[in-house]
């Protein structure tokens, strides 16, 4: 996929920009504050439906106006794809290529981006739930019905968790009301457990092919699922029987927790360099390598399932690395898009393609 225009109007501190990239390295620079994050976080948006920086759309109207819009245009293969999302009040529109659509689910993996920004690093020094948003956030970019049944699992969650809390407060709840939630994230546990694995262990190869170039053969990254099955079951039904087992007969330790103590909203994933505990052991610049390999490795899945390399979105995060992790990242461009921001265009050791000046929300294509 290749990005080849982003336009934006009172969106954060761009008043109105019309933004063209190329294949290969897009560089952003300029100093902070100046609107080089927010373009990257407006095409994010059409990847993820959401920003990774705010809680609300509201936030992202720039002050003294009443809505922003914001629209890209790329290729997917030999197809041009256009997407539209604007926010006026509590009225918002979205588009897929000229059309209307009602639901941003709709919109979600239509392009496909791989970021990588400076909180990323919680991947590795955070805990389990900065995990598990990175896992659900990098299957739903290639299985759309992942992101569905991770949201009705959700939804039979609360809903168990309401009536383990009533029946612990002493209010009364049928037993078949209880059996039948757990049922029904039994069920869509069975569902995210085998995605999960799967995943897991395709990004396992590919990070740690990556982290062995990055050490030139020193260092091997493994990733292993930690989840409160076993791990290694294949077939639906066995997964769905081993869920549903886990939560009746642990149905009087939730009463008295008045919550669900189990299931893949407590899963994790284990990081280990030559089989020690990343988190642990592991160095500044091994914890830097370690969430870029897992970020490279993410892209590489994306091109096996998908056929093409998403976009990549790397913010403010190559000025972290030192000069042999920029090579080693810049060098594996051909045939990819990459849209870096930094402060300094030096920092990209001359490997750019299409360089833009960013200043006051302004980008202006730099000749250098």
């Amino acid at each position: 996929m290749i990005i080849r225009r982003f336009r934006a109007s009172n969106f954060r501190n761009i008043e109105s920009c019309d933004i063209e990239f190329t294949e290969g390295v897009n560089l952003l620079y300029g100093r902070n504050a100046q609107g080089k994050t927010n373009a990257v976080e407006g095409i994010y948006i059409f990847s993820r439906g959401k920003s990774f920086r705010a809680r609300e759309d509201s936030e992202l109207v720039k002050f003294g106006t009443e809505g922003f819009r914001i629209s890209v245009e790329y290729d997917e293969g030999i197809h041009h794809r256009t997407l539209e999302y604007a926010l006026f009040g509590k009225e918002r529109l979205r588009k897929k290529n000229g059309y209307k659509i009602s639901k941003v689910t709709e919109m979600i993996g239509s392009l496909k981006c791989v970021l990588f920004y400076p909180d990323d690093l919680k991947i590795v020094k955070g805990g389990p739930e900065e995990r598990r948003g990175f896992l659900n956030v990098a299957v739903s970019l290639i299985n759309g019905t992942y992101l569905k049944m991770y949201s009705d699992y959700k939804k039979a969650l609360e809903n168990r968790n309401c009536a383990l809390k009533f029946i612990s407060k002493g209010f009364p709840v049928t037993k078949d009301e209880l059996w039948s939630w757990s049922e029904s994230m039994a069920e869509y546990a069975s569902y995210i457990y085998l995605e999960r694995e799967k995943y897991i262990e395709n990004l396992s190869k590919y990070a740690g092919e990556v982290m062995l170039d990055i050490s030139e053969g020193e260092e091997n990254l493994s990733l292993i699922h930690e989840c409160d099955i076993e791990v290694g079951i294949r077939e639906r039904d066995d997964v769905r029987r081993a869920y549903l087992k886990l939560f009746t007969e642990n149905l009087d330790r939730e009463i008295s927790a008045g919550v669900s103590l189990y299931g893949p909203h407590r899963d994790d994933i284990k990081i280990k360099i030559n089989d020690k505990d990343l988190p642990i052991f592991a160095s500044q610049g091994q914890q830097r390598s370690a969430v870029l390999s897992l970020k490279l490795a993410e892209g590489e899945l994306i091109k096996d399932i998908c056929g093409e390399y998403p976009v990549y979105l790397f913010d403010d995060v190559l000025s972290e690395l030192d000069d042999k992790r920029k090579r080693y990242v810049l060098s594996g461009a051909e045939g990819k898009q990459f849209i870096i921001t930094s402060c300094e265009a030096e920092d990209l050791l001359g490997y750019t393609d299409n360089e833009i000046d960013v200043s006051g929300g302004k980008y202006v294509s730099a000749h250098r």
